[in-house]
């Protein structure tokens, strides 16, 4: 069930799994915890951006999407969605959870990672 903190809207398990199967392409999901962990089990097709590069990648998000972040547990992913929220986007949402209360497939390994805002702006 989504709910909000702190402005940031939050969605369960079951709805990103939902909001994964939809494919809709103003929705972004993204995992922004750190490559070891991404390659130890991720969600299938979601690219990993570090939560340390975003600053840097501001230019290839676009405020008209939502965007999804995914962490381990939750907060980092918050922490990005409140930032993306004082930089002007307002169409952010958190994972609430993360990466341990996901219960759908994984992958392990590389898969995608995004390193420059032109490879974002595919998404």
């Amino acid at each position: 069930m989504s709910f909000e903190h702190d402005g940031v809207n939050q969605v369960d398990k079951e709805e990103l799994k939902k909001i994964l199967a939809q494919s809709n392409p103003n929705q972004v999901v993204l995992d922004v915890r750190e490559p070891d962990e991404y390659h130890s089990g991720h969600i299938p097709g979601v690219p990993l951006v570090p939560m340390h590069t975003i600053p840097n990648l501001l230019d290839g998000f676009d405020k008209e999407k939502e965007y999804i972040f995914i962490c381990r547990s939750g907060n980092r992913s918050q922490n990005v969605s409140l930032f993306m929220k004082q930089q002007g986007f307002d169409q952010v949402t958190n994972y609430d959870g993360g990466m341990l209360a996901w219960d759908g497939d994984t992958k392990e390994g590389p898969e995608k990672q995004i390193t420059t805002s032109d490879e974002l702006k595919l998404y």
